[in-house]
């Protein structure tokens, strides 16, 4: 299925888990809000592979070696 292909590629997964983990940090520190959870959204993202929004806009950062 390609909805559920990898499309994030290695640079954008460690920026997206970075983000993710540092927007959430920064929210259960009391930093920045509640709204610093949304950092759990790029951090699936990221652990997982797979970004939905990239599969509507047929978009990736995966390497093309190896297809």
């Amino acid at each position: 299925m390609p909805f559920l292909s990898n499309n994030v590629g290695i640079l954008d997964r460690a920026l997206r888990i970075g983000g993710g983990l540092l927007l959430i940090a920064l929210a259960a520190g009391g930093t920045i809000g509640y709204w610093g959870y949304i950092g759990v959204v790029p951090l699936l993202t990221g652990v997982v592979g797979n970004c939905p929004a990239y599969s509507v806009f047929g978009l990736s950062t995966c390497s093309r070696r190896g297809h």
